[in-house]
């Protein structure tokens, strides 16, 4: 697989997964990431929905760099 395709998919797939881990964890805890106004919950939601996509981008960035260290 071309290697900038591999990494392009690998980023989005692994930001959007760590996103919509972060909107279901605030979903768990109550917190509604579209409640009308900025109350506490909200903002609450949208830090869980921005920590869980830059977890999930940087997972998907080490799973590349382990695999070329293999040599895959």
């Amino acid at each position: 697989m071309n290697k900038l395709l591999l990494e392009g998919l690998s980023d989005a797939i692994g930001f959007v997964g760590g996103a919509l881990a972060g909107y279901w964890t605030g979903r768990l805890l109550g917190w509604d990431l579209f409640a009308e106004g900025y109350g506490n919950a909200s903002i609450g939601a949208i830090v869980l929905v921005g920590l869980g996509g830059g977890l999930g981008l940087q997972l998907a960035r080490r799973w590349r760099r382990t695999r070329e260290n293999r040599g895959a």
